[in-house]
């Protein structure tokens, strides 16, 4: 038998199956999605099996080595779909395989030095015998990092073929393993060993005692661990076990980060709206017949007991259900809705788990252990066989587009797959994307709306107030007037605040007030943020960072001053005006540590703080009853970015935090500050009127050509030298304008707003088309040729659709 491999190389040459024969001993063994240990040239690489074939057009075929997997980790539906994203989005195929893995599955490639012929080696460098006889193989990494003086006799060693280099391909990836304790003999030999023990062997008592009371449950078999939590000594119970009473066994455990705290709940109530929205994503999967739902409602209106409900029928149709819930989102209060009402049937994957607790929920998908997968944008992928539903919350969000390769959108991927498993998509938001409402409009998505909140509680009252105003009457602080009178209404009255800033840090940037000097960072056309804990000035770009300067690194003049708002600034601008108010910080800086995130949620919950004060991790997802009040403190912070989605992002961010407010009992009120009140985004925000919206931004985006009138193809470009990438756009433009139709329209190349990061130069060409047939084609086409042409470090990237433009 033949097997057809992808080798784990994202290189273009070797983009494409290279046949492999299949060992007599791996012969039924080899299936379609495994993964092998194949030799590809003088190395060995992990690869993947896509096909596997009777007959090869080559004569002399190299064996696989051996296999990574005892089961396929891709079924044959995540190949394909592996295969239609490497073409879309104009990536390596084995890139594409890559992605829809956990991390922990990567492969690590170490080099090993292997010893050949011992006794030559001996007379020849007896010093390097000695070193090679601690153990058969060496790791080649470890004697260049601790013993560089050797290399050169190494070297030698290796040519006169004394010495060997393997390649060693590891899988990462590590099953959870505990011992487990159970008697090995009857109860009788138990009671009889326990009265011949002497006083002396107190503690082997406690642990015979133990399992002569639970002689009666034939499925007790508790983890050393657990004994030993209990009291219990780990050395009697191994020296039982040395005397064949007890039995260790060594068994694989699922990481379960959800074990302790979920509380069962039962569905509720469903209003008229909700009742009309559930209807016919039922009756779609009922019949099994693929649709895309757009499920309009504003902020509160019961969205997610719909998603609850429609996957209670999946689950009843032996099927299963994949959730999208933004990254940011993913609060613990979300996923305790899902494990809440499905328990032990729901899998959670998101950037809090550890790495290990990452592979077990992707292994009990693969093994059909759960039937809901809840996660990031990586969940799409989910190794389901018989998918019934997949619900995309938040859709506008732009997490769900992938910056690296390969960059697709979730909801794309979700689309397609539910094409092939015939079942329905449900994109749910208060604001949803331009694109996915013209569809809706177009009939392309069935539209469902929830125009009220549940119980009909009302939407929050919005007030804007004008900066520029406040300025005039002289106050300069964070806050304007209205804001702070409310912030101490809500702490005389005992409720609590949510004040949203999009910007980290304690100050935008550092002037010199002498010369104007702003603090740059050396390897990205960026000015440093001042982050105030440590005295520092960070990039955000690239991690570069630095003391911040008491003189001006230009003129020397002590004038330097920080200039902008970042949430740092307001949290100690929150201490001097509000001492008595119990602040909790909610940025990247605070929540950089595993379950962080969760802690300061919960705290908040549990009423141990006033004020939450974030950035757009606090905007979505979030349900306090308590919460009357939410404060937008720079609402035109995003507006005036050199991106055409700047306006819908604000009104998007606005009416999302503004939601967080009179959700329950008590009402909410809104106050959004800013310097530009009057703009559409702020004040059709303010007015939760996001029809206004879309046909404002609608006549505009016409105007611009922009989506969704047209799609977009960005190409983008980086070198070390800005000439070479200039000449690089320059030439893929006129490949472009040569190839194209005259209705598609090419620009560029032009310098993006940053010009420059980790000390390469950026150049961008853009695409604006309609139907384009021949677009794919030339672009991969141009993808080819700089790969193989791109020795002098050029980088090429191309981002079909792309979310941000910067």
């Amino acid at each position: 038998m033949i097997a057809e491999v992808y080798i784990d190389i994202p290189a273009n040459p070797v983009n494409k199956p290279f046949d492999y024969r299949i060992p007599d001993y791996l012969d039924e063994v080899i299936q379609p999605g495994m993964r092998v240990t194949v030799p590809f040239g003088r190395t060995r690489r992990l690869g993947f099996v896509t096909e596997l074939k009777e007959q090869s057009e080559f004569k002399q075929l190299r064996a696989i080595d051996s296999i990574e997997d005892h089961a396929p980790v891709l079924t044959q539906e995540l190949l394909d779909v592996g295969l239609w994203l490497a073409e879309t989005t104009l990536c390596a195929t084995v890139t594409a395989f890559q992605a829809m893995l956990p991390a922990a599955m990567k492969a690590e490639y170490k080099k090993m030095l292997q010893v050949e012929e011992s006794e030559q080696l001996k007379a020849e460098d007896p010093e390097l015998a000695k070193i090679f006889e601690t153990g058969k193989q060496l790791s080649w990494t470890e004697i260049t990092k601790n013993n560089p003086e050797l290399l050169k006799r190494i070297n030698r060693m290796l040519k006169k073929g004394l010495l060997s280099i393997h390649q060693l391909v590891r899988n990462q990836a590590n099953a959870k393993k505990v011992i487990t304790v159970s008697a090995a003999v009857s109860l009788e030999r138990l009671k009889e060993e326990v009265s011949q023990l002497s006083d002396r062997a107190k503690r082997q008592k406690e642990v015979l005692n133990l399992f002569i009371g639970k002689s009666e449950d034939a499925s007790y078999k508790p983890t050393m661990n657990a004994l030993v939590q209990n009291g219990l000594s780990r050395e009697a119970i191994t020296r039982l076990a040395d005397k064949s009473l007890l039995r260790l066994e060594q068994i694989e455990q699922f990481r379960d980060p959800y074990a302790n705290y979920v509380q069962q709940t039962q569905p509720l109530d469903l209003t008229d709206e909700q009742h009309k929205a559930l209807a016919p994503i039922m009756q779609s999967m009922n019949t099994g017949e693929h649709r895309v739902f757009l499920c309009h409602g504003v902020t509160g209106s019961g969205k997610t007991e719909i998603y609850l409900q429609a996957i209670q029928r999946v689950l009843e149709l032996e099927k299963q259900a994949i959730v999208l819930v933004p990254e940011i989102s993913l609060t613990p209060q979300m996923v305790l809705r899902f494990k809440g009402r499905f328990g032990d049937r729901v899998a959670v994957m998101h950037s809090g788990l550890s790495r290990g607790e990452k592979y077990d929920e992707w292994r009990k998908i693969r093994e059909g252990k759960v039937q809901v997968a809840v996660g990031a944008r990586s969940a799409v992928f989910a190794p389901f066989k018989k998918i019934g539903l997949i619900i995309i919350d938040e859709e506008h969000e732009s997490s769900y587009k992938q910056e690296d390769t390969p960059r697709y959108h979730a909801r794309d991927v979700a689309i397609h797959r539910a094409k092939i498993h015939h079942c329905p998509v449900v994109l749910g938001s208060a604001t949803p994307s331009l694109e996915s409402f013209a569809r809706a409009r177009k009939k392309v998505y069935t539209l469902l709306t929830l125009k009220e909140r549940v119980n009909r509680r009302p939407l929050p009252s919005v007030q804007i107030v004008d900066l520029r105003e406040e300025m005039r009457e002289g106050n300069h602080s964070v806050f304007s007037r209205l804001l702070l009178e409310k912030l101490k209404d809500r702490l005389q009255k005992k409720e609590q605040t949510v004040l949203f800033l999009n910007r980290r840090g304690y100050s935008t940037f550092v002037m010199c007030r002498s010369c104007g000097t702003v603090v740059k960072c050396p390897h990205c056309d960026i000015s440093l943020t001042y982050h105030r804990a440590h005295h520092l000035l960070k990039c955000h770009y690239c991690g570069y960072e630095q003391k911040a300067p008491d003189t001006c690194p230009t003129c020397g003049s002590d004038a330097m001053r920080f200039f902008g708002t970042g949430t740092q600034k307001v949290e100690a601008e929150l201490n001097c005006l509000l001492p008595e108010a119990r602040v909790i910080r909610m940025d990247v800086d605070t929540t950089r540590q595993k379950g962080s995130h969760e802690k300061l949620l919960c705290q908040f919950g549990d009423e141990k703080a006033d004020i939450l004060l974030g950035t757009q991790m606090i905007a979505k997802g979030l349900d306090f009853p308590k919460v009357t009040l939410v404060g937008v403190l720079a609402a035109d912070s995003l507006l005036h970015l050199p991106d055409f989605r700047a306006s819908e992002k604000t009104f998007q961010l606005i009416t999302q935090v503004s939601g967080r407010a009179g959700r329950h009992r008590l009402p909410g009120e809104v106050v959004i500050q800013s310097y530009t009140p009057d703009h559409y985004a702020v004040s059709d925000a303010a007015r939760h009127d996001y029809e206004g919206f879309y046909q404002q931004e609608m006549e505009l985006r016409h105007r611009g050509g922009y989506p969704p009138f047209f799609y977009l193809a960005l190409i983008s470009l980086t070198h070390s030298e800005p000439a070479k990438a200039a000449d690089a756009a320059e030439r893929i433009v006129s490949i472009l304008k040569k190839n194209l139709s005259e209705a598609s329209l090419v620009y560029g190349p032009v310098v993006p707003a940053i010009s420059k990061i980790k000390d390469r130069y950026r150049y961008q060409c853009m695409v604006k088309y309609k139907r384009e047939p021949a677009l794919i084609p030339v672009l991969q086409k141009i993808m080819q040729h700089f790969q193989e042409s791109g020795k002098d470090s050029l980088q090429v990237s191309i981002d079909l659709n792309p979310v941000v433009l910067m």
